[in-house]
């Protein structure tokens, strides 16, 4: 799934790609894609391109007194199309015109869970349940100070508490602060907590950086910067031991163990499942 940094290198890709221009049509490819009624998606058109931004996981069109709002989920990804198409490929979700270019939303797989809002600018929409973003002040008081029993990578992955962060950087993070994924943020000691706050940081930059140098929409595959989540079977980029991967909470989550469990393999479900 795109999180933070893709979307946010995606959010000043469109808007230097159709910033100033005009919304000329729209076609809703996918009926269960679009999840409001009113606006109608018809006040789209004739509407200018003001500026793009982000919030957790979504993109931001602004359009004046209107904003419109995308959120990819699993597996939707975006084409910047010039000229437009008419095509309707397998996976269409809706397609925004600009004139002499067009801003595509897609989806692979089949779960269509990708979305998008017609939203007054006074309207926070799906955005009013997010939580804070991972570099606010309110997170640093969560990390440092907080006192919630979850375990780490949940927390990161809970849009509710910290928008933006989803099971890929999760990985990272704890990768790189040196934490177990089944820890509880509670029970993390002062040197723990500095480090995951560091960690966080630090691998949403990194990340960032390496998709501002993208070109276009987004690809079908995305990840290829990601230092360990779904590189399981490979060496670990700090230790050389192999990582490992765990099934947890209907996803897959890699580690190493020697640098982030004290050297202990983690219980794999699917495993326990298949002994049963």
């Amino acid at each position: 799934m795109p999180e933070m940094p893709e979307i946010q290198a995606l959010a000043e890709r469109v808007a230097e790609f159709a910033g100033g221009r005009t919304i000329t049509a729209y076609a809703p490819l996918q009926f269960s894609s679009l999840k409001t009624y009113d606006p109608s998606p018809e006040a789209l058109v004739g509407r200018t391109l003001q500026g793009t931004g982000r919030r957790g996981k979504y993109l931001i069109l602004g359009l004046g007194e209107l904003r419109l709002l995308v959120h990819l989920s699993q597996g939707g990804r975006i084409d910047l199309e010039q000229p437009p198409k008419v095509t309707k490929p397998k996976g269409a979700v809706a397609r925004f015109v600009f004139g002499d270019r067009a801003v595509f939303v897609k989806e692979f797989g089949t779960d269509r869970k990708a979305g998008w809002w017609v939203l007054r600018a006074d309207d926070p929409g799906p955005l009013e349940k997010l939580g804070p973003e991972p570099d606010s002040p309110e997170i640093a008081a969560l990390v440092l100070e907080g006192t919630d029993s979850r375990r780490i990578h949940t927390i990161l992955r809970d849009q509710r508490t910290v928008a933006g962060i989803g099971r890929g950087y999760s990985d990272d993070i704890l990768h790189r602060a040196q934490l177990s994924p089944f820890a509880s943020l509670a029970s993390l000691s002062k040197d723990d907590r500095e480090a995951l706050l560091a960690a966080t940081a630090e691998v949403l930059a990194e990340a960032l950086e390496a998709e501002r140098g993208r070109e276009g929409g987004l690809p079908a595959k995305l990840g290829d910067h990601f230092t360990v989540h779904n590189r399981y079977g490979t060496p670990c980029p700090r230790c050389a031991g192999d990582l490992r991967r765990i099934s947890y909470e209907s996803h897959e989550v890699t580690y190493c163990p020697a640098c982030q469990t004290g050297g202990k393999v983690l219980a794999d479900r699917r495993l326990s499942r298949l002994v049963r």
